[in-house]
């Protein structure tokens, strides 16, 4: 698998909301970007510490939607909330990302398409606003009946405000929590629900949504219980032949890295979509956050970092 890795250039920062700051990247020579669709996100990667020789510094890769105008191939926008419980990605890029600044980039890439319909329901929750941006924008543009409900503690935490007039807002401190029953029920035929925000807004759409219609992105990876195998299984890799056993305590991913295989990787807990696989055989056990349901049935493709064998043996196109 090959993806593009760009060193682009803050070209602007500013606060989006209380607590989310909105950086431009653009290309140091002013080169077009790679294009992207709505619901594509790209990876920053991040050198966390390690300033005023203190070392070389920890290496985090984190993923960010973009929230800006597909058409404008001059500048990717992402907009980062700050996250004090992370990993410190958010921190760093807070506290140190600042205009001019050079990042590492990769992508962009989407696993959160938007699908043609008649008709949308977007629900978003916080930072979850930033993907869905350009799916209404695009929906309007099309001249598709569409309706967003967005929710947030209050409005000084909601980012993008002054670009959603004629959308519903719905800061908690205001009116309380989006009402879902209402907002959900009695989809018209056609319908296609698009959401993205915290888990409890995420599970809260699933208990209401059937999944044929509807589209999640999840920044965390749901509970998926335990492995359908506790012992080992095989994996043979097509391109070369060869044969590996994947032990119970260990990923397809370290498996195959232990080998001398590499596969490119970002989140390593099945909610980014980089290491994603084709399946030529065998029976996979889906671990990850990011494949429908209808998606997972089709077992041609799996992602090694976190979804194991529900068979003895699979055939991966590596």
């Amino acid at each position: 698998m090959s993806e593009q890795e760009l060193r682009l250039v803050v070209a602007s920062r500013g606060d989006g909301a209380e607590g989310v700051v909105v950086l431009e990247l653009a290309d140091p020579d002013g080169a077009a970007l790679p294009a992207w669709t709505p619901g594509a996100h790209v990876d920053l990667v991040l050198t966390v510490g390690g300033d005023r020789g203190a070392g070389p510094g920890q290496e985090l890769t984190r993923q960010y939607s973009l929230c800006g105008d597909p058409a404008d191939r001059s500048r990717y926008r992402i907009g980062v909330l700050r996250e004090p419980a992370g990993r410190g990605g958010s921190a760093h890029v807070h506290d140190h990302l600042r205009e001019g600044d050079e990042v590492c980039v990769r992508g962009p890439r989407n696993h959160f398409e938007l699908v043609p319909a008649p008709r949308y329901v977007f629900v978003a929750g916080g930072i979850g606003i930033t993907p869905i941006l350009p799916m209404v924008a695009a929906a309007r543009a099309a001249g598709v009946p569409a309706e967003l409900h967005y929710g947030g503690r209050s409005r000084r935490s909601m980012a993008f405000l002054e670009e959603l007039e004629g959308h519903v807002l719905h800061p908690q401190d205001e009116v309380g929590l989006i009402d879902l029953d209402a907002v959900l029920g009695d989809l018209p035929d056609g319908t296609l629900v698009y959401c993205c925000g915290p888990e409890p807004l995420l599970a809260a759409v699933e208990e209401r949504v059937a999944p044929e219609v509807l589209h999640l992105e999840r920044f965390t990876p749901k509970d998926v219980g335990d492995p359908v195998r506790s012992d080992a299984f095989e994996v043979e890799l097509s391109l070369s032949g060869r044969t590996l056993t994947v032990p119970p305590d260990r990923s397809i991913m370290a498996v195959l890295r232990d080998n001398g295989v590499e596969v490119l990787s970002s989140c390593e807990e099945g909610t980014c979509g980089t290491c994603e696989t084709g399946v030529l055989e065998g029976e996979v056990d889906h671990r990850d956050s990011l494949l429908t349901p209808a998606e997972q049935a089709a077992n041609d493709v799996m992602f090694v970092c976190v979804s194991r064998a529900a068979c003895p043996r699979l055939v991966l196109e590596l």
